[in-house]
C-alpha cells in the first residue's frame, strides 16, 4: 500500500462543550510490530466519547481523536506476520488483506487506524460493517458483564436502567435468554414497548412512576438480585433500596454524572457487592477477545442478538457534534453510528 502523509480525523484540541469537536488533518499511523492497518468505514458513538470530550476521563496528549470503536477493512497485516504465524491465537482469527473487521480502541473516528491485532475482531461476510461498528463495544460490554461482573442465572430478577438505550436493549435480550426476569426503566411508552419487544418483562416509566416502589411491588418486597446502572449519579442512591440482601450493583456508566463519594459502610446494610468495571478489563487478553468476540458475532449473525441502529451521521465536525448531542439528550433509542467511508 502506498501511504499518504496524513488523513482526516475527528479531533479535539481541548476539553469542553460540543463545539470543541472538529475535523482536522492527522498524521498517518506509524507501522508497529503486531499492528493491523485498517481503513475505517463506520464508527460507533458511545458515552465514553463524551466523557473524554468533557474532561471526565484523562487525556494525555492533544489533539485527541474522538471515538472508541469502529469497523472497516484490512489494508495491511502486521509487518511481523511471519513471526505471528507461530501464535495460535493470531492464526485462529484468519486475518487477510481486504478482510472485514471491527476494532475497539481510542481514536476510531479517523480514515485509518493502526490497531494491535488482539483488539481486532474478524467480521463474517453476512454481517455488515455498519452493524459490526454498532454492536461491538456495547455487545462485548453486555456479554462480558453478565458473565464476569454479575453472572446472571436462571430465576434471577435483574434491574436494567435506561433499558431502551443501545446497551440496555442488549442487556435485556441477553439476560432474558439466560432465563432471568428483566425489569427495566425508561422515559416514554414508545421506549417501553421497544424494551418489551427485546425481552423486558416489566418496564417502569421513571418520569411518572416511583421506581423503588414498583420494583419492590414486582419482587414481592424482596428486591432484585442485581442492578446494571449506566445512569450514575441520579440513580445511585435508589439502587440500594431496590437490591435484596447480598445483591450486586454493577455501575456501568455515568450518563447523569459521576457517582459522588460515599461511605463504604453503606454496603454493609445488605452486604451489597459494588463493581465499577470496564469492558476493556474483561476483554483484555488475546484469548478473552477471541472468545467474547466470536460469541458476539455468532449471536448477531444468527439473529439471537438484535442490534438497533437509531441514526447514522456524516463524517464531519457538525455530524459528530450532533451525534453527541442526541446521545446525551436521552431521546435516542438504540445505537448511533458515524459513516466514515463507503
Amino acid at each position: 500500500m502506498q501511504k499518504a502523509s496524513g488523513f482526516k480525523a475527528i479531533t479535539i484540541s481541548r476539553t469542553g462543550d460540543f463545539d470543541v469537536i472538529e475535523k482536522t488533518d492527522y498524521p498517518f499511523p506509524v507501522s508497529r510490530d503486531g499492528n493491523i492497518l485498517i481503513k475505517v468505514h463506520y464508527g460507533g458513538v458511545n458515552f465514553i466519547d463524551t466523557y473524554y470530550r468533557k474532561g471526565l476521563y484523562r487525556i494525555d496528549k492533544f489533539p485527541f481523536v474522538i471515538g472508541s470503536e469502529g469497523a472497516g477493512t484490512i489494508v495491511q497485516l502486521p509487518e511481523d506476520a511471519e513471526a505471528l504465524a507461530k501464535d495460535e491465537e493470531y492464526q485462529k482469527r484468519g486475518f487477510a488483506h481486504g478482510g472485514k473487521v471491527a476494532f475497539y480502541q481510542l481514536g476510531a473516528f479517523a480514515e485509518y487506524v493502526s490497531i494491535p491485532w488482539h483488539k481486532v475482531f474478524p467480521v463474517s461476510e453476512s454481517v455488515s460493517l455498519k452493524l459490526a461498528a454498532a454492536g461491538l463495544t456495547q455487545g462485548l460490554t453486555a456479554i462480558s458483564f453478565i458473565d464476569d461482573a454479575y453472572n446472571v442465572q436462571p430465576g434471577d430478577v435483574i434491574l436494567v436502567h435506561t433499558v431502551a438505550g443501545g446497551l440496555g436493549l442488549l442487556f435485556a435480550q441477553l439476560i432474558k435468554a439466560r432465563g432471568a426476569t428483566v425489569i427495566g426503566t425508561t422515559s416514554t411508552p414508545e421506549k417501553a414497548e421497544l424494551a418489551r419487544a427485546h425481552g423486558a418483562d416489566h418496564v417502569i416509566l421513571y418520569p411518572v412512576e416511583d421506581t423503588v416502589q414498583r420494583v419492590l411491588e414486582i419482587t414481592g418486597g424482596e428486591g432484585v438480585h442485581a442492578v446494571f446502572d449506566g445512569v450514575g449519579k441520579d440513580t445511585f442512591e435508589n439502587n440500594f433500596k431496590v437490591l435484596r440482601r447480598k445483591g450486586t450493583l454493577v455501575s456501568v456508566g455515568n450518563a447523569s454524572g459521576a457517582v459522588p463519594p460515599f461511605p463504604p459502610l453503606k454496603l454493609a446494610e445488605k452486604n451489597i457487592r459494588l463493581l465499577r468495571p470496564t469492558m476493556g478489563n474483561y476483554v483484555t487478553t488475546a484469548e478473552e477477545s477471541r472468545r467474547y468476540g466470536t460469541e458476539l458475532f455468532r449471536l448477531i449473525e444468527s439473529g439471537e442478538l438484535n442490534i438497533n441502529i437509531h441514526q447514522e451521521y456524516p463524517f464531519s465536525a457538525e455530524g459528530v457534534q450532533q451525534a453527541q448531542r442526541d446521545l446525551t439528550s436521552g431521546k435516542t433509542v438504540g445505537k448511533l453510528v458515524v459513516k466514515i467511508a463507503d
